[in-house]
């Protein structure tokens, strides 16, 4: 587990530098440019989450048949899911780039914000499939037990990125002045440089793909186990950031500098959690393909020492936070009714996240599993029934302090019950049926 999580941890680490780095140089032209940038998060996050649908289908799917030691049918699904990869960006190219305005008159941007996001989301969404194919590709290596190269690839957009951002959104070196848009087609290119180094691994060095042909007739039957995990993952995961913008809108109402902390706090968060973002990424092919080959002992083993640094590591980053959350905010504004906002995010939720985040471990164990419903179901008891009504009654009582209260409260209420529930049950799920 150590092995394959350690490079996602990196790989993380440099994806969400470069989203940190775009905040750092945006925020340098000013607070309504960084309230603008944040506005576009929840609708980021939301298509980055239904891809992160088919990704995590392609592991699940892909491990267990690697488990089951079936190699031609790991290339047939490779082959398969990379299709319907840039199936997806296409689709969510052109619906993404005819909504941009309704959907974020709809979140509560401001109309002299308008010219801002779209400028930012067009660019962003004309890049679809350098989004979608990456993603799978590297869910694909994954799942065959190569954790370096996806931390690779991952670096590398990173790097593509961060030397683009300054360039074209300032216009240095003789480039034009982009500003807010500049920092989205960074991002395009860097995302295309590691589609055609994902594909040219998969296709030369892994042998993943078929040369020709590509077994179109299996098509349908590649689908229906992809989709299988892929729709109520995707589903799943699309719920988080729905539950975001909601935030985000309800922040709206107290001024721009509530909804630039936020973008902030969002950002520093998922710096914060990456190692268990890159645990649960390593926890998933092992699960896989223990379940795919009946080990049901080292299912539970892995399980049992992932959640448990999951509570460890939560709670040290907590503490670092609330000492130190100030001075980490002060760094992408000098605002200072931002940094105070910031602030007090910090001091109020990170603790509650020891509970929260084993809801991400049980569902990437879910997911691994073939059981992606009962991961939906935790995230749609968490996020729709508990934090949206906790929050709107926050936002009406005590304003952005009522909004973070809210959200703590629900990390440990949903976190707390549902490890619970699932420590009970999870061994009833050793079925060849289930499996």
């Amino acid at each position: 587990m150590v092995r394959l999580s350690l490079p996602m941890m990196w790989g993380i680490l440099a994806v969400i530098s470069y989203q940190l780095v775009d905040m750092y140089f945006i925020g340098r032209l000013g607070t309504r440019e960084l309230a603008a940038f944040t506005f576009t998060f929840p609708v980021t996050m939301l298509v980055f989450h239904l891809i992160m649908g088919l990704s995590i289908a392609t592991s699940s799917v892909i491990s267990r048949q690697i488990g089951q030691r079936d190699e031609n049918g790991v290339r047939r699904l490779v082959s398969h899911a990379i299709l319907t990869a840039i199936a997806v960006g296409v689709v969510l190219a052109v619906a993404g780039g005819l909504t941009i305005e309704p959907v974020f008159r709809l979140m509560g941007a401001k109309e002299d914000m308008l010219p801002m996001i779209r400028d930012y989301m067009l660019w962003w969404f004309l890049g679809g499939i350098f989004i979608t194919v990456p993603m799978v590709a590297n869910a694909a290596m994954r799942a065959s037990g190569d954790a370096m190269t996806p931390a690779f690839i991952m670096t590398l957009v990173a790097v593509v990125n961060i030397v683009l951002d300054p360039l074209l959104i300032f216009g240095l070196a003789g480039l034009p002045r982009l500003e807010i848009a500049g920092a989205a087609i960074a991002t395009v290119i860097a995302n295309a440089c590691a589609m055609i180094v994902g594909l040219y691994i998969l296709w030369k060095k892994k042998k993943l793909l078929f040369h020709s042909p590509l077994e179109l007739r299996s098509v349908g039957d590649s689908l229906t186990r992809l989709m299988h995990i892929a729709l109520p993952s995707g589903l799943s995961n699309t719920i988080t950031p729905l539950t975001h913008a909601i935030i985000v809108a309800l922040l709206a109402r107290f001024g721009t500098e509530a909804v630039a902390a936020y973008g902030i706090v969002s950002r520093v968060e998922g710096l914060a959690l990456i190692v268990l973002m890159g645990t649960a990424i390593g926890m998933s092919p092992i699960i896989g393909q223990n379940w795919g080959a009946g080990r049901f002992d080292r299912v539970h083993e892995t399980l049992k020492k992932g959640l448990g640094f999951f509570v460890v590591w939560s709670l040290f980053v907590a503490a670092l936070l609330a000492v130190f959350g100030r001075d980490v905010s002060a760094l992408f504004s000098d605002n200072d009714e931002v940094t105070r906002i910031a602030a007090l995010y910090f001091l109020l939720i990170p603790a509650s996240w020891a509970l929260g985040t084993l809801i991400n471990g049980w569902s990437s164990a879910f997911n691994a599993m073939g059981l992606p419903r009962r991961a939906l179901a935790m995230v749609t008891v968490r996020m729709l029934v508990l934090q949206v009504p906790l929050a709107v009654a926050g936002a009406h009582f005590l304003g952005v302090t009522g909004v973070f209260i809210a959200i703590a409260a629900t990390n440990i209420i949903a976190g707390g019950g549902f490890h619970i529930l699932n420590l009970r049950i999870s061994r009833r799920q050793e079925s060849p049926a289930a499996a």
